[in-house]
C-alpha cells in the first residue's frame, strides 16, 4: 500500500487524543474521520485537529469506504465487539488495551481476524516504550536476562473518573486492564511463556463493584519470576512504575524514561524514531499494514496474556 493511509479513530478523549497527536507525526496517514459521543464535543476536536468528518456513531465512520484503517480509543466494554464490527467492514483496527474484558470475546476477536486476514493490534504500549525496548535489545543481545521484574501501578480514583479527572460511564478494572500491560510485558520482555500466576485483592468497593487493591505472582516457564502491586487507593507519585532485576544489572522503567540501579538516567533518546511509546505504537500498526505482516502486538501475539488474566480471574472469583 503506497497511498496515504485513511483513518478514523473512535473515542475523543485522553487516550484518543495522545493518537492523534502522535499521528500528526507520521507521514502517509490521514484521520478523516472522529467517533465520539456528544456530538458537540466530538466536532471540537475535529475542528481542532484538522479532521473533516465527525460522528457519534461508529458505523457511519465504517461506512465511509475511504477508510482504510480504525483506532478504537472508546469505553473497554466496547472494545471486543467493535473490533470485530471494523473487521467484519474490511478496516484493519488498533484497539487500546484491553482488546477484551473477557477470554470468551478475546477468542471471538482473533476468530474473527482470522477468517478476515486484517490487521487487528492491540495497544500493549509497553511494547513499544523506549525505555522497555532498550532492555528488550539487551536481551535479546544476551547482554542481560531478567530474574525478577518488580512493578507498581498505582493510581488514586475513588470515584468512576477518567484520566483527565471526568467522570466515566463505565468502571475501569485492575486486572483486565491495568495488569494486562504487566502481565504481556512480562512475557514479551523474558521471551518464555507463563507457567504460574496467583492473585489475591482487597475489600471489592460498594459502589464501583471492584477491588481497589491487587496483588499478582507470575512464573515464567524458564524461571524467571514477576510481582505485581496495583491500586486505585494510592494517593502519592501515580503512574506504573518497572524494576528490571537481572544477571547484569539492575533497571527502573518509568514510562518513556530509564534509570539504572542507581537511579541514574539512561539515554534512550536513541533508540526509536520518537519518545512517544502512542506515536511508536501507532507507526508499528500503520507499517504493518502496508507492508502486509502481523505487527508486533498483534491480537493473536497478546492473546496468552488474556488466558492468564482468565485464570487469575478464576482464582480471585473462588476466593
Amino acid at each position: 500500500m503506497s497511498k496515504t493511509i485513511k483513518v478514523a479513530l473512535a473515542g475523543a478523549g485522553a487516550f484518543g487524543t495522545k493518537h492523534l497527536d502522535g499521528i500528526k507525526n507520521i507521514d502517509g496517514v490521514e484521520v478523516i474521520s472522529l467517533v465520539s459521543a456528544g456530538i458537540d464535543e466530538t466536532k471540537a476536536v475535529a475542528d481542532r485537529y484538522g479532521i473533516p468528518h465527525c460522528t457519534t456513531e461508529l458505523e457511519e465512520s465504517l461506512a465511509i469506504k475511504e477508510v482504510d484503517a480504525v483506532i478504537l480509543c472508546t469505553p473497554t466494554p466496547m472494545h471486543a465487539f467493535q473490533t470485530i464490527a471494523c473487521l467484519k467492514a474490511g478496516k484493519h483496527v488498533e484497539v487500546e488495551i484491553p482488546f477484551a474484558d473477557s477470554l470468551h470475546d478475546a477468542l471471538a476477536v482473533v476468530q474473527a481476524q482470522k477468517q478476515t486476514g486484517l490487521v487487528a493490534m492491540c495497544g500493549h504500549t509497553r511494547r513499544f516504550n523506549p525505555s522497555h525496548q532498550w532492555v528488550k535489545r539487551k536481551i535479546v543481545a544476551g547482554e542481560f536476562n531478567i530474574q525478577q521484574m518488580d512493578v507498581q501501578t498505582f493510581f488514586f480514583r475513588r470515584t468512576n473518573m477518567n484520566a483527565l479527572g471526568q467522570p466515566r460511564s463505565w468502571t475501569d478494572h485492575l486486572l483486565w486492564h491495568h495488569a494486562a500491560h504487566t502481565v504481556d510485558l512480562f512475557a514479551y520482555q523474558v521471551g518464555s511463556p507463563i507457567v504460574k500466576a496467583n492473585a489475591i485483592q482487597g475489600p471489592i468497593h460498594p459502589k464501583l463493584g471492584i477491588a481497589m487493591d491487587m496483588s499478582i505472582q507470575l512464573k515464567a516457564a524458564n524461571g524467571a519470576i514477576c510481582t505485581l502491586s496495583l491500586s486505585f487507593n494510592n494517593d502519592g507519585p501515580l503512574g506504573t512504575f518497572f524494576r528490571y532485576i537481572g544477571d547484569t544489572g539492575t533497571y527502573l522503567a518509568r514510562y518513556d524514561d530509564l534509570f539504572d540501579g542507581k537511579d541514574e538516567q539512561i539515554d534512550v533518546s536513541k533508540v526509536d524514531v520518537s519518545m512517544n511509546g502512542i506515536e511508536l505504537q501507532d507507526r508499528e500498526f500503520f507499517a504493518a499494514i502496508r507492508e502486509g505482516r502481523q505487527p508486533n502486538s498483534s491480537i493473536a501475539q497478546v492473546l496468552p496474556c488474556y488466558q492468564v488474566l482468565h485464570d487469575l480471574e478464576q482464582q480471585l472469583n473462588a476466593g
